[in-house]
């Protein structure tokens, strides 16, 4: 089976507000484990503006804003991104939602889903909540280093908030649910 797995990056955490600035998309095949690059661009999105150089994403990784500024539109990705999307038999994201979300609300057709990796983790990484959300039973939603820390620990990784590098490492973590029998059920949406 043919897994896409996508990771966005944006100006901002709420779909409405942020504007996607890169895609990546990594390949997973289930059958033998292989992890290969499907896609990875940089995009420029209607609405970002200078007052976006400030944005998170630009503090915490080594994306800049003048790349972006410089980036192909994001309209222009939609067919080639789309087309990658059908050659898959599933696609899923590590924070589904999120990514998912976002993809959606620009219009973005993402066929047959796989569940969300990140959710599928809860209750097999069991990170405990801190602060806050101490007092509420279960465990809290794995980042994506925690998730790798438990199913790589000899494998040191901190996450570069960058589409590929991201979805790359987020789809060795689906393959380690897929081999535990987590990841199969196909999602309609």
């Amino acid at each position: 089976m043919k897994v896409a797995v996508a990771d966005i990056e944006t100006t901002n955490f709420l779909g409405r507000k942020g504007k996607i600035i890169e895609i990546g998309i990594a390949s997973l095949d289930t059958d033998s484990g292989a992890i290969t690059e499907a896609f990875h661009s940089l995009c420029f999105e209607d609405g970002i503006v200078a007052a976006d150089a400030g944005a998170w994403i630009f503090k915490n990784s080594d994306l800049t804003f003048e790349e972006v500024a410089e980036a192909p539109d994001l309209k222009d990705l939609r067919e080639k991104i789309e087309s990658i999307l059908a050659e898959h038999d599933v696609a899923t994201a590590f924070n589904k939602k999120f990514d998912f979300d976002f993809l959606r609300d620009r219009g973005f057709v993402l066929g047959p889903e796989w569940p969300c990796p990140m959710l599928a983790s809860v209750n097999i990484c069991k990170v405990a909540k801190k602060g806050k959300q101490a007092h509420h039973k279960g465990y809290k939603w794995p980042t994506v280093e925690e998730a790798w820390a438990f199913f790589f620990p000899d494998k040191p990784y901190v996450e570069e908030h960058r589409g590929l590098d991201d979805a790359m490492h987020e789809a060795a973590i689906v393959y380690e649910l897929f081999k535990l029998g987590v990841m199969t059920s196909q999602e309609k949406k």
